[in-house]
């Protein structure tokens, strides 16, 4: 039987979202999910492909509906599957905005020339160092890399004093990682830029070696509290949400940070662009505005993702290492190359 042009376009749409890699987080395996109201559904307000965390970015979109009246709809995946599904769709995506957890991802879709330009507004709100030097898309928070480890079975003057140490002898068996996840490869992406492809290939080899594997960040963090490793490299805000909460899963652990520019100490920048397909741009660059603005960097600051605050002058959560005693390196994020690092950990036998 024949099936309509509509059809056909839905299991095309299906289809795409099903070629998605695996990526870092709570959606890691996932197909991409809407939510949203019908009326946003049918054409009436934006459409958000979402990467970042879902209680995070509906704190966004239910302040920035309030404000503004314009209704959102949220497409949840990962980095890799939405920043996939985007290219595939090309100039007929129905989305929006792309927001990710990471910057490999948005420079994905950068390198395909699918992003429209950043309004000026928007861009003054974000220090330079927190969005690419394209202007293709910005930075809206941050996430910094971090050693957690069994402060039972670690004393401070036998920490690691560099991330590239981690590869040395002394350190096998006893630290983990997540390295399906797109966090951990934009960790990678990082080291790439910083220290080049040999530096990069040397250490992914003593990885090999040395490291446990874990199935999720919090999962890698989960094992160091048990005592299954002694230590694990994860962004910040994983401890920092446990203890939060109940603190079961990080009573024993202890966050480390590498500093002094070391590729350890690596700030990776979650990003937020507006797709040129967009047929309602003016509030697809609203949206953007409004979450790097005054009222969405608030909602870093106070909510409960202990993500870092990153433009129009806004703090960090306190309860957080403030941004400039991190003494991260500089990195461009629209130069994070994540087809070179997935190549790199294939090769080293880690994915």
């Amino acid at each position: 039987m024949k099936l309509s042009k509509n059809a056909l376009a839905g299991i095309a749409l299906l289809a795409s979202a099903a070629l998605g890699l695996t990526a870092c987080g709570s959606n890691a395996g996932t197909a991409p999910t809407a939510s949203g109201s019908d009326a946003a559904a049918s054409g009436d307000g934006i459409t958000v492909y979402n990467a970042q965390h879902e209680s995070l970015t509906k704190e966004w979109v239910d302040a920035f509906t309030q404000e503004t009246g314009i209704k959102v709809t949220m497409r949840q995946g990962s980095d890799t599957e939405l920043s996939n599904q985007i290219v595939q769709e090309g100039a007929a995506s129905p989305a929006d905005v792309f927001l990710t957890e990471n910057s490999p991802a948005m420079a994905q879709v950068e390198n395909a020339g699918l992003f429209a330009d950043v309004d000026k507004a928007t861009l003054d709100q974000v220090p330079a160092e927190f969005r690419p030097s394209t202007g293709k898309w910005t930075g809206i928070a941050a996430r910094s890399t971090v050693l957690v480890y069994d402060k039972n079975k670690i004393s401070e003057d036998k920490l690691p004093k560099s991330m590239l140490d981690l590869a040395n002898p002394e350190w096998k068996g006893k630290w983990a990682a997540s390295p399906s996840g797109a966090d951990f490869q934009a960790i990678v992406a990082a080291l790439l830029e910083l220290k080049g492809e040999a530096a990069t290939e040397e250490w992914l080899k003593g990885m090999k070696e040395n490291f446990k594997a874990y199935k999720g960040n919090s999962t890698a963090m989960k094992a160091v509290n048990a005592g299954e490793v002694d230590a694990a490299l994860i962004y910040h805000y994983y401890y920092y949400g446990d203890q939060a909460k109940t603190g079961e899963n990080s009573k024993n652990v202890t966050p480390y940070f590498f500093k002094n520019q070391d590729p350890g100490a690596f700030l990776s920048v979650s990003g937020g662009g507006v797709l040129k397909s967009s047929k309602k741009a003016a509030d697809a660059q609203a949206f953007l505005k409004f979450i790097t603005g005054k009222k969405g960097q608030e909602v870093l600051k106070t909510g409960t993702s202990f993500e870092y605050a990153i433009a129009s002058q806004v703090d960090a959560n306190d309860k957080l290492v403030p941004i400039k005693d991190l003494q991260a390196p500089t990195v461009d994020p629209a130069k994070l190359n994540s087809t070179k690092v997935t190549d790199l950990m294939t090769k080293a036998g880690l994915l």
